[in-house]
């Protein structure tokens, strides 16, 4: 499933980076403006938005895996990541395993990642 920010689609299909597709003239562009550093293995991955607004666009997006990894990249320049879930100290941020159709949900907030056994939850530290 695709995501949509500002005249923008973002795809992460099978084996393959997440990439940003301009909308120009009623048409999707057929080269990415855009696209992450790292592929997502099986299944892809189902992009999010959050946005302070119509600025400050990141896009999330889940890694499956055994440990799944939450990434967040800035949505107007993909190569530009932001956060991931391994990158904090001890494991602090890892939340699980992933499963099939994980999709982050963005609320009051926060970023909901939803495991095979569980949620994780991520926001800023107090």
């Amino acid at each position: 499933m695709p995501a949509y920010f500002s005249n923008t689609v973002y795809f992460g299909a099978v084996g393959d980076r997440v990439k940003a597709f301009a909308i120009g003239n009623a048409q999707l562009a057929t080269s990415p403006t855009s696209k992450t550093g790292n592929s997502f293995p099986f299944p892809g991955a189902t992009p999010s938005i959050s946005a302070n607004g119509t600025s400050d666009a990141i896009l999330w997006a889940v890694e499956n895996g055994s440990q799944a990894v939450l990434h967040a990249y800035d949505a107007s320049d993909l190569t530009k990541e932001l956060y991931d879930s391994n990158q904090a100290s001890g494991g602090r941020d890892q939340f699980g395993g992933g499963n099939k159709f994980i999709t982050p949900t963005v609320a009051n907030g926060k970023v909901y990642v939803g495991t095979s056994n569980g949620v994780g939850v991520f926001g800023l530290l107090k």
